[in-house]
């Protein structure tokens, strides 16, 4: 195994033998709790390595047109965005997270499904980040009557 398919695959998380994405997202679910700990300054910066390396590693392995499922570098930089939303460390913020993403990267609806479309490295990430941002725009609406 190479470089770019470590990354790409989430640091082997994208090889479990069931719902490698979900596993993939829960890497970037306990990434973000550690980095939340600390601030939202050190998660955005998690966000951007993790996107980078994405790219970086999704392009290196021509895997973008066909995107299969052991690539999650996408899943766990999307519930990185997610979480970025929520104003501290919190189990049930975290869970609400979770739920969303995985909800908008399953359903792939609206702009989720039109960044799938793109079968490059581009539209590999892009789904994710969009599903996360939709998912952090929705943790920002629920902040509003729910303490997330």
């Amino acid at each position: 195994m190479n470089a770019a398919e470590f990354l790409a695959s989430g640091f082997c998380t994208g090889f479990s033998p069931k719902a490698p994405g979900t596993v993939g997202s829960l890497l970037g679910l306990m990434i973000a709790a550690a980095c939340l700990t600390v601030g939202h300054l050190p998660l955005l910066f998690g966000i951007l390595v993790v996107s980078g390396l994405g790219v970086w590693s999704i392009a290196s392995l021509g895997a973008g047109a066909d995107d299969p499922g052991w690539i999650v570098i996408d899943e766990v930089a999307g519930q990185m965005i997610a979480a970025l939303a929520l104003s501290r460390d919190s189990f049930f913020g975290l869970l609400v997270a979770f739920g969303l993403f995985r909800l908008f990267d399953i359903v792939k609806r609206g702009p989720v499904g039109w960044a799938d479309a793109r079968h490059d490295e581009w539209g590999v990430m892009g789904d994710d980040w969009v599903a996360g941002a939709m998912a952090a725009i929705c943790i920002l609406l629920l902040r509003l009557v729910l303490d997330l």
